[in-house]
């Protein structure tokens, strides 16, 4: 079943979150992974919402998702994240 990664955040330390940033692509690489959005200061439709960022990614099942999220490659920069962001990161399943 399809889940996706909905990472939602406010980044408070640039240089340290333009650092992850940069890498971040590799970490992707022949991983099933697909980026589908990412966006700073997106339109807020209805209701509130005080985050700076949102980033969406899709995966074939919540496997994949593990296998990149829990990679030794994703895991040596998600530190910069962590520590340049503050937010949070669902798992979100498909339906069907």
């Amino acid at each position: 079943m399809t889940v996706y990664a909905l990472a939602q955040f406010t980044i408070h330390d640039r240089a340290r979150y333009e650092a992850y940033a940069a890498r971040f692509a590799e970490t992707m690489k022949g991983r099933k992974g697909r980026l589908l959005a990412a966006e700073e200061n997106p339109e807020v439709v209805e209701g509130t919402w005080k985050g700076t960022k949102l980033v969406l990614i899709e995966f074939p099942d919540e496997a994949s998702f593990r296998d990149w999220s829990e990679s030794a490659e994703y895991r040596a920069i998600s530190a910069d994240r962590e520590a340049a962001t503050e937010g949070s990161v669902l798992l979100v399943r498909g339906l069907g």
